[in-house]
């Protein structure tokens, strides 16, 4: 594990693997960068792949204060300590690679996976969320949050949610949960914000998954409609996720142009 120093003083933890072309990658809300390891250890036979914990998780530190920037300056600084030039984001991740790159991160390539933004079809928001994510932090409930983030806005049923609160994991859950607030601030209002997605002229893959709902589906369309340069791909994969084996090929042609680097 290395650490490197944002531009407000937080330390952001992140770890390397492999060797060839620089990617980091970026996590989606409730992950942390153990989460990619089985990934990084496939992609690494490519790339020099760097996992990072956002701030908040992981070994990572974090403020007293958040604002949607201080995310944009800490993966910029992970990207410029490990020299990597692309860069890979899941789910609400993504959002923070495309504000980074609008505001000027030095990325010359992209693959985002399935953004969450609310298009047609979409489950409607749930009332009051950030207001209400905000509310469960302050009273040190991160499993209220867990919960809503969990029933509301992603739709899981309540009593598999219940059952996942017995399980081993569930107190590291509970201790990334106050980020679920820093993933909905990045989020903003969950439309497609076609005029940040507009001023990326980076290459962009636009991936999802063949099993992911039809409504996520249509947000990496409407997402890649709204890019210079984008290209939708279809993954054989899971609800929002695809596996290593299947995501690394297409990673690979993306970034350097065959299944081979």
């Amino acid at each position: 594990m290395d650490k490197v120093i944002s531009g407000d003083g937080t330390e952001i933890a992140y770890d390397t693997f492999g060797s060839g072309p620089g990617l980091v990658l970026v996590a989606g809300a409730l992950t942390a960068r153990s989460y990619y390891g089985p990934r990084a250890e496939v992609l690494a036979e490519s790339f020099t792949v760097v996992t990072y914990d956002r701030r908040g998780r992981g070994d990572s530190g974090d403020q007293p204060s958040y604002a949607v920037e201080r995310e944009l300056e800490d993966l910029e600084a992970v990207r410029a300590a490990a020299g990597a030039s692309y860069g890979y984001a899941d789910s609400s991740g993504a959002m923070v690679l495309l504000r980074a790159v609008a505001a000027g991160s030095a990325f010359d390539k992209l693959a985002i996976m399935e953004p969450p933004f609310r298009v047609e079809g979409a489950p409607p928001a749930p009332d009051r969320y950030l207001e209400r994510l905000r509310e469960f932090v302050a009273a040190g409930n991160p499993g209220g949050a867990l919960e809503l983030f969990m029933v509301e806005a992603v739709g899981q049923p309540k009593d598999q949610v219940d059952g996942m609160k017995a399980s081993p994991y569930w107190p590291e859950l509970e201790s990334i949960a106050p980020t679920l607030v820093y993933d909905a601030l990045q989020l903003g209002d969950s439309e497609v914000p076609v005029d940040l997605l507009a001023s990326i002229e980076q290459p962009t893959l636009a991936l999802h998954s063949t099993a992911s709902p039809e409504w996520l589906q249509r947000a990496v369309r409407a997402a890649a409609e709204a890019m210079p340069d984008s290209t939708v791909v279809a993954l054989e994969g899971s609800f929002h996720e695809v596996p290593p084996e299947v995501l690394t090929p297409a990673l690979r042609r993306h970034f350097l142009g065959g299944d081979e680097g």
